[in-house]
């Protein structure tokens, strides 16, 4: 059970309650660890502008940021996140075999080398003590220039923030992404965990 409840549309102002809608609209939910953020508006509002700005702004794909944020989650350990990030990069092309092939990744034929570097950096750089290393760095700059890769970055650093987030407040996981999940990543022992 999540140890703070989320607002609703009705409970929040203007600025909020069109985020509330525009996730509602694209997502088909609101995810609730916004609207658990949204009883400190500000913190709501600058992290609706600062996930905007990383994952969906750039010259990175949006399906690869979303693979990325996956695997940083799985890192991390964090099954809300990983709902979320299954259904996102399903929502971003990802088809249902390479999001659940991301347990291979290496070897998958769904992946190209440029994928394999990027999710595995979010790998290393998800857990704790952070991995990465100057190899992982080398073999990125073979796919993506620097700003690309200050955009891997900012996705694997957007998803601690948000894997801690939601990790600590056991924010409840909405039906939609559970089912995405269970469908996508189910097989490899996913759960809902403290999220249900």
């Amino acid at each position: 059970m999540a140890h703070i409840q989320p607002l609703e549309n009705d409970q929040v102002d203007d600025e909020l309650r069109q985020m509330f809608e525009h996730y509602e609209r694209t997502r088909g939910f609101c995810p609730n660890s916004v609207k658990t953020m949204a009883r400190r508006p500000n913190i709501s509002k600058a992290f609706g502008r600062l996930n905007q700005a990383i994952l969906y702004e750039g010259t990175v794909a949006e399906e690869l940021k979303m693979l990325v944020a996956l695997a940083t989650s799985v890192a991390s350990g964090c099954e809300y996140c990983q709902s979320h990030m299954a259904n996102l990069s399903s929502i971003y092309k990802a088809p249902d075999e390479k999001i659940s092939a991301l347990w291979e990744f290496e070897s998958s034929d769904l992946f190209n080398d440029g994928e394999r570097a990027a999710i595995r950096l979010a790998l290393k750089a998800g857990m704790l003590p952070n991995d990465a290393s100057d190899e992982d760095f080398t073999d990125l700059k073979r796919y993506f220039d620097e700003a690309e890769i200050v955009e891997i970055v900012a996705t694997i650093a957007l998803f601690g923030y948000l894997n801690r987030w939601n990790d600590t407040m056991a924010t409840q996981l909405e039906e939609y992404p559970t089912q995405v999940a269970e469908r996508a990543i189910g097989e490899q022992g996913w759960s809902a965990g403290k999220h249900k």
